[in-house]
């Protein structure tokens, strides 16, 4: 793909994350776009195959945004737990800042979630392998307990489940429970190798 493509498919991306934000994104149709762009419907088509693929696009960069994030953490020359911490501190913060307050885009992502839109599926997946390789260098330098690297990212993606889905932060803040930071101080402490006795 060309300079001059890429740019009219970010262009596509830029004015359907506004009028996500703005109408909704299941008001927002190809035909708003395109005229907001200039374009034909056609044109847009050229880029797109379909307005979910648009979703789609919208979604990928969110969660892209999140996963450089946490691979910038990842790569510290710092212990596993501090990079752990740090990355799930990292992951609901940003989560927070987008949707909090943001009942369309809220919507956009629950949509996404249902319909397993291949952006959240592939996010999860990315998600899972970036927490799981912290888990197992933190497992090798018995700094964690020894544990299945792959169950224990289950668990923690679980755990922190109502800091990350974005209807679930919504819904969750009227309900008691503990606050992000509580909850990965829980998440680390299951984590931790047993001290030796004496």
């Amino acid at each position: 793909m060309n300079q001059p493509e890429r740019d009219t498919r970010q262009s596509i991306v830029d004015t359907a994350e506004r009028f996500f934000r703005d109408i909704g994104y299941q008001k927002t149709t190809v035909a708003d776009i395109a005229k907001s762009l200039r374009m034909s419907p056609a044109n847009v088509y050229r880029f797109f195959d379909s307005k979910k693929s648009i979703n789609e696009a919208v979604l990928a960069r969110f969660k892209g945004e999140l996963e450089e994030s946490l691979s910038v953490i990842i790569a510290e020359p710092r212990p596993a737990g501090a990079r752990l911490r740090d990355m799930l501190l990292t992951s609901h913060r940003i989560n927070q800042a987008r949707f909090a307050d943001q009942q369309r885009m809220q919507e956009m992502v629950c949509a996404a979630m249902e319909e397993s839109w291949d952006a959240i599926l592939g996010h999860i997946e990315r998600f899972d392998a970036l927490l799981s390789r912290v888990v197992a260098e933190g497992v090798a330098t018995g700094e964690f307990r020894a544990i299945d690297p792959v169950a224990a990212t289950q668990c923690i993606r679980t755990a922190m489940m109502r800091f990350q889905h974005p209807l679930l932060m919504a819904q969750c803040e009227r309900i008691p429970g503990p606050s992000a930071e509580e909850m990965i101080a829980f998440i680390m402490a299951a984590l931790e190798a047993p001290k030796p006795a004496g």
